[in-house]
């Protein structure tokens, strides 16, 4: 019990930030969004799974060795894919594998040393040619988009901790995520518009 209050305390806020953000994001889409038509695609499970979003989130941050801020380069990714394919709306289906390869994808592109597909595979409990699949499907969702400025990481984890700390209600998620800010492809003007 000691060490797992201990191991609790050493996890990261923005764990669970974006945990809990992730599951209001779901929760709304799973009912918001249940008569618009959907895509299946590889990253749709046929059940939701049983581990919770906290618990995964926790698991590949205990498992994976990845930097903190590659969670919050795996949330600017999530956020990107789910404005560019609309008709995959982030839903309890897919939370989870879009999680895992998000995260897995943020430490390959920022992180100096990261584990090969094989151990994330083993750490989302999924195969290693699903995680292959669900790789290539993620980057090019992303138009392989993956450059985060420096501005872009501060707005995004500066907007998830106001959102955790002020309690907000969710968002109006539309047609894509829109947690936060959309951000024009020339980030050096500073402009950002609000995503309602």
């Amino acid at each position: 019990m000691a060490a797992e209050l201990e191991s609790f305390h050493e996890m990261p806020r923005v764990i669970t930030f974006l945990s809990s953000l992730l599951q209001r994001v779901a929760e709304s889409n799973d009912v918001n969004r249940r008569f618009e038509p959907h895509k299946i695609s590889v990253f749709h499970g046929l059940t939701r799974p049983t581990i919770s979003i906290q618990s995964y989130l926790e698991r590949i941050f205990k498992y994976a060795n990845c930097s903190p801020s590659c969670f919050i380069v795996a949330y600017v990714y999530l956020d990107r894919f789910a404005q560019r394919q609309p008709l995959l709306p982030i839903n309890s289906h897919n939370i989870h594998r879009l999680l895992i390869t998000s995260v897995m994808v943020a430490a390959k592109f920022m992180d100096d040393m990261y584990y090969n597909n094989a151990y994330y595979a083993k750490i989302g409990g999924i195969s290693i040619r699903e995680m292959n699949f669900l790789e290539v499907d993620f980057l090019f969702g992303l138009s392989f988009h993956l450059n985060v400025t420096p501005i872009s990481f501060h707005t995004y984890s500066s907007n998830l901790q106001r959102e955790m700390i002020l309690l907000q209600p969710p968002l109006n998620f539309g047609r894509s995520l829109k947690l936060h800010y959309c951000f024009s492809e020339d980030e050096s003007t500073h402009q950002k518009q609000l995503a309602v």
